[in-house]
């Protein structure tokens, strides 16, 4: 894409629901890459049942592409985390233009949010999560052990990993593969949590 503006011009498009077909901006940002529009279909279409009301977790948010989705079709609340300025920034004002109060912006690091305490009742147990980090960086297998670890999730959560295909990686044993799909390059995984043993 050419940006029209220097840093801002890469635009993504909300497939569904009530902001169906605006579009928002992101920053040229390294590692930064939205999944695409077959794939975000896809999801979709498996959370479909899930959707509504559910508490949502963005955990590498980047353009928000899956949180704001996720909130375009009846999400009842969706954190979006992201440690990159302009990101997060960019983040920040999608949600002005899109008027998502039902949206919080957090500026920090994943995995180190989730390595800190929540505060009680500050934050509910994630429905949904979505785990979709810059390819080059090794954080996934770790970010699954701190959700699990520091009590995120619902009992039945729902998981969705997107990473390079043929990753091999180890994730929590209660989690449940339920839906998989590859669309070039990239492995999209929908996982079920059980509560542990």
């Amino acid at each position: 894409m050419t940006p029209s503006r220097p840093g801002y011009g890469n635009r993504v498009r909300i497939i569904g629901g009530k902001w169906r077909s605006r579009r928002i901006l992101f920053p040229d940002v390294l590692g930064l890459r939205p999944t695409g529009d077959r794939l975000r279909e896809t999801l979709f279409n498996w959370l479909a049942p899930h959707l509504p009301g559910s508490v949502c977790l963005d955990a590498f948010a980047g353009s928000g592409a899956l949180g704001f989705e996720a909130l375009s079709r009846g999400a009842g609340q969706c954190i979006l985390l992201e440690k990159h300025d302009k990101a997060y920034a960019r983040l920040q004002l999608n949600c002005d233009l899109l008027q998502a109060g039902n949206a919080r912006v957090i500026h920090d690091d994943c995995q180190r949010w989730l390595a800190t305490p929540k505060p009680p009742a500050a934050v509910s147990e994630f429905d949904i999560v979505f785990l979709d980090p810059p390819f080059d960086k090794p954080v996934m297998a770790s970010t699954c052990t701190l959700l699990e670890a520091g009590h995120w999730l619902a009992e039945t959560a729902l998981i969705y990993v997107e990473m390079a295909a043929d990753t091999d990686i180890t994730l929590p044993a209660n989690w449940q593969l339920i839906r998989q799909t590859r669309i070039g390059d990239v492995d999209a995984r929908l996982y079920l949590r059980h509560s542990a043993a």
